[in-house]
């Protein structure tokens, strides 16, 4: 038998998740009750924006912008590990400093490579 505090844990996290997936999945439910759904011809279009579509929706993109898109995700996500190390300062305020500094420089030495790689620059498409 599992210890009452084990329990009591396991009912919080439970909970927590009940609570998220209401939180989730309640937008959805009152907007397809809400919403008036159109139909019509324009409906089935690419762009329903009231204007008449011109060519296909079909296009490539560039492979440098799918790396820029991929360096800005890598960014973002390590920027959110900044986060706590800005909370958990302590004792070792300084240290942790000097550790932040190397790891912006570490990202910072990604986006120089990028760029000498010219990912930043938009070249027009040759057709």
């Amino acid at each position: 038998m599992l210890p009452k505090e084990l329990l009591t844990d396991f009912l919080s996290v439970a909970l927590y998740l009940l609570v998220g997936v209401i939180f989730a999945v309640t937008p959805i439910i009152v907007s397809s009750l809400i919403v008036k759904r159109s139909t019509g011809k324009m409906r089935e279009e690419t762009y329903e924006s009231g204007m008449e579509t011109i060519g296909s929706a079909w296009i490539q993109f560039t492979v440098a912008y799918y790396i820029y898109a991929l360096i800005f995700l890598a960014f973002d996500v390590d920027v959110l590990y900044l986060f706590p190390v800005a909370l958990a300062y302590g004792k070792y305020a300084i240290r942790d400093l000097v550790e932040v500094f190397i790891f912006v420089g570490i990202l910072s030495l990604a986006i120089v490579y990028a760029w000498c790689k010219g990912v930043f620059e938009w070249k027009p498409r040759e057709e």
